[in-house]
């Protein structure tokens, strides 16, 4: 088994450079003008800049006008674009970049609706799983994770240092994906958190 580690609603330089030493594997960048950890392109291509090789950037959109989209992916060049809202299969594949799709898991959902959420999007790179609102530090319930999986699996919402290493041996999932988990203040990104983050998460791998 192998574990992706992605810092996600990274805006500021610095806090790429110490995701990137703590050992992650990619980086979130979030062009949703709502979100509090949103980036604009020149914020962008700074934090791009500044990462080292084999890091990977994902662009992530909610809903987003295609023309903005096509504006990150000419300008930024993201490894993967991540869509967190209602796009549909046809949309997602429309950019010709590998994808990402956020399946929100609600309350009361069991496997077979959280397979069904999942079902529109055949040539996703990865789903990923999050709780019904997205990057409010909420987790969800892991029994209801599909055990059948015939794509990648993107654990996301709720997950944090305490906890991060009990999902791992839980959900055995392709990855992990943290924002607001290893933050103090919101939008900014703690290096002591995410450094923690990231060692429970390979310990947890180790130990299965």
């Amino acid at each position: 088994m192998t574990l992706r580690i992605k810092i996600c609603g990274i805006a500021r330089v610095e806090d790429a450079r110490a995701a990137a030493a703590a050992g992650a594997d990619a980086i979130g960048l979030v062009f949703h003008r709502d979100s509090p950890r949103a980036v604009d392109i020149r914020q962008g291509l700074a934090i791009v800049a500044a990462l080292p090789p084999f890091v990977s950037v994902v662009g992530l959109f909610v809903d987003a006008d295609p023309d903005h989209v096509r504006e990150v992916i000419t300008e930024l060049r993201p490894h993967y674009l991540q869509f967190h809202g209602s796009e549909s299969g046809d949309y997602c594949r429309k950019f010709g970049l590998p994808y990402i799709k956020a399946v929100a898991v609600t309350a009361g959902m069991d496997e077979s609706a959280v397979a069904a959420g999942a079902a529109g999007y055949p040539d996703a790179a990865a789903i990923l799983l999050d709780s019904g609102s997205g990057g409010s530090g909420e987790a969800f319930d892991w029994n209801c994770v599909p055990a059948h999986r015939d794509r990648p699996l993107v654990l996301a919402g709720g997950l944090r240092p305490e906890n991060v290493a009990q999902a791992v041996r839980q959900v055995r999932p392709d990855a992990v994906d943290v924002s607001s988990g290893v933050e103090k203040v919101r939008g900014r990104k703690d290096a002591d958190m995410m450094a923690a983050f990231i060692a429970q998460a390979r310990q947890a791998l180790d130990d299965t």
